[in-house]
């Protein structure tokens, strides 16, 4: 089945879905999601369809090849490593018992169809996609609900190589559509990663503040801060010092049944009980290396420039933590590489408090605005993301995408032309099936041709083809059966002549 008629076919089921699921605020909340999705009208999809496709020839020249997949997953694959803003904007449902949810990027459905499908393929895997995703949030200025996501994923291509070819590739993409004026916004969330790892935190705390890093840019620490701590209450004891996670563990357990507290209640098991209490005994205990570590990420996320002064900065930073952190020697490599692909370094700007939301991200991570600051690009490194999914062994991984509308948008030309259209005007009935000959010789010598059906006057067809904007006329009777040939009326230059059907050539 074509791709059109797979994603048509889903949207459908998922409309169908949504109509049984209730009804009043229910329904109505589904209408407004239906309406936030846009109407792509044939001149602009001519522009879409024009960039997409030298998209596509340049991922070609770059020796990727197209993937398609279907725009209907499981639920639990995004919403495992999308991060809480994007996992929020999911349009998900649950249809004959399953978990379901339209496609919000392809990143996870790709590396779900590699440890599918793919594993057994020598790698690195060059994979490349075209095709809509959906996202419920606030229509803007060209950014819809359901929008068209072009991009690339390198599978089994390691750091720094793998990371630079992306980068320049997706520049490359712009620059072959026309885009001119964008800025490459460039960071590495190892560096994070490698800073707080001096600090006493637990795993999961780390992760969440590696997630925040633009909430610390934008609202400051106090708001990663009040997340971090957005359960409300603190447990009303305190571990003994010095156990690690076992002994914690089992003695939490025997302190709760010792103050005879009935934990057989509720929906969660005695496990999950235990394991929640001790992520917040842990959370109250590292509350000192909290603040240390916010301290840090919030002059890290300060960090942003040109690579001349944002990299001695974080030089000095590292130093200062007593760290020689091995990010930062896999951002210089990443640059000096660029430089190899032939893209300037003026280009770039190095940005050390971006995190685009998405939790599977494990080193590179980029976006690419234009000269407005809308973005048209973004992707990095996630390495583990293969492993997570099931994959045999882990695979280094690395990709972006492009948001099709946005770089329409960017480039702002003209729709390309169509081909120059010929209308075919049998002049009676029985001229019909000699005008369809007609208007197949026309379309093998390169021209677009329709055959009149409504049975029109020669004058109306005039006139229809005027008003489609025509630039021919070819006119068939029956002097023209007889004699194999049609009266040709170019309607730009207001000339006729008789043209044989064997000599087409002179057009």
């Amino acid at each position: 089945m074509a791709p059109g008629a797979v994603h048509s076919r889903a949207i459908r089921l998922y409309l169908r879905v949504l109509r049984r699921a209730g009804t009043g605020e229910e329904v109505s909340a589904t209408i407004e999601a239906v309406r936030g999705m846009r109407d792509v009208l044939p001149v602009a999809q001519r522009q879409a369809r024009a960039a997409q496709r030298t998209l596509e020839a340049t991922f070609e020249a770059y020796g990727y090849e197209p993937i398609d997949l279907p725009i209907i997953e499981s639920r639990e694959l995004y919403l495992r490593k999308l991060g809480e803003e994007l996992a929020g904007k999911v349009y998900e449902f649950n249809f004959g018992g399953r978990d379901l949810a339209l496609r919000p990027e392809w990143t996870a459905s790709v590396l779900r169809a590699y440890v599918a499908h793919l594993q057994d393929q020598p790698l690195p895997l060059r994979l490349s996609y075209s095709g809509p995703v959906f996202r419920y949030e606030r229509p803007q200025r060209n950014t819809y609900r359901q929008f068209t996501q072009v991009g690339v994923e390198i599978v089994g291509g390691p750091s720094p190589r793998a990371d630079a070819e992306a980068l320049a590739l997706a520049c490359a993409g712009l620059d072959a559509v026309g885009v001119t004026g964008y800025r490459v916004l460039m960071g590495h969330v190892g560096v994070a990663r490698e800073l707080l790892a001096q600090f006493d935190l637990t795993e999961r705390t780390r992760d969440t503040l590696v997630w925040s890093l633009e909430r610390i840019r934008k609202e400051g620490a106090a708001a990663a801060r009040a997340h971090l701590h957005e359960r409300a209450g603190e447990p009303p004891l305190d571990l003994p010092p010095g156990l690690d996670e076992e002994q914690a563990r089992v003695w939490l357990l025997r302190t709760l049944q010792a103050m005879e507290i009935d934990l057989s209640t509720g929906t969660r098991s005695l496990e999950q009980v235990v394991a929640r209490l001790l992520r917040k005994l842990r959370r109250s205990e590292e509350r000192a290396g909290i603040e240390r570590a916010l301290e840090v990420l919030e002059r890290l996320v300060a960090i942003q420039g040109p690579a001349s002064r944002a990299l001695p900065a974080l030089a000095a930073l590292l130093e200062e933590q007593g760290l020689r952190a091995r990010a930062l020697d896999e951002v210089r490599a990443i640059l000096a590489l660029v430089a190899a692909h032939g893209i300037e370094s003026d280009r770039i700007e190095l940005d050390f408090g971006l995190g685009r939301g998405l939790h599977y991200y494990t080193g590179l991570i980029f976006e690419i605005a234009d000269g407005s600051g809308a973005q048209l690009c973004g992707g990095g490194r996630y390495d583990d993301l293969v492993a997570a999914l099931g994959g045999q062994k882990e695979a280094p991984a690395v990709g972006f995408a492009y948001g099709l509308e946005r770089v329409v948008a960017a480039v702002n030309a003209p729709a390309p032309p169509r081909r120059p259209l010929a209308l075919v005007a049998p002049v009676a009935d029985e001229d019909y099936a000699y005008a369809q000959e007609v208007a197949r010789r026309l379309r093998e010598h390169g021209l677009a041709a329709n055959v009149d059906v409504r049975g029109r006057t020669l004058t109306r067809n005039l006139s229809d083809a005027a008003r489609r904007g025509a630039r021919y006329v070819a006119i068939v009777g029956l002097e023209e059966r007889t004699s194999r040939s049609f009266i040709w009326r170019d309607l730009e230059r207001h000339d006729e002549r008789r043209v044989s059907l064997d000599a087409l050539g002179d057009l």
